[in-house]
């Protein structure tokens, strides 16, 4: 049998003795679960995949918000008359587009139809931004008309 080292206290009776096996043993139950976790690859790397998700969605939230902030700010500069004229233009794109669209449905294969319908939904989904970047397409054509005039 080995000696005790200087540092250990020896055991006076055999209870303390089982009590420090049993601490021992809860000890090295621990320390084989921490490595079991550590050796799940699968686990840890969902885990990681779950953190990033979270993360990017976290991060669309606050580009999303920022984005409808400076588009409000846009349209509070834009003049009356110009998103007037912006309204106007819209419907008598609207008018045109539905024409438009009217004669493209008799002419056009099934594939393309559907991937048509795909971007008029998307539009539709961003009609805020897209009149935000029509009143600023228009300010910026009002601006150099004036500049040159």
């Amino acid at each position: 049998m080995t000696q005790p080292s200087h540092d250990e206290p020896t055991s006076s009776n055999s209870e303390e003795l089982r009590d420090r096996v049993e601490e021992t043993r809860q000890e090295l139950g621990r320390t084989v679960e921490a490595l079991a976790a550590k050796a799940d690859v699968k686990s840890r790397a969902q885990e990681k995949a779950a953190e990033v998700k979270q993360q990017a969605a976290a991060k669309a939230g606050e580009l999303k918000a920022k984005a409808a902030g400076t588009a409000a700010q846009v349209q509070e500069k834009i003049p009356d008359p110009v998103k007037e004229k912006a309204a106007s233009a819209a419907g008598q794109a609207r008018a045109k587009a539905a024409q438009a669209a009217g004669l493209l449905q008799e002419k056009t294969p099934e594939p393309v139809r559907q991937k048509a319908a795909q971007g008029a939904r998307a539009a539709r989904d961003n009609r805020t931004l897209l009149l935000t970047a029509a009143g600023v397409a228009v300010l910026v054509w009002l601006g150099c008309r004036r500049s040159k005039g």
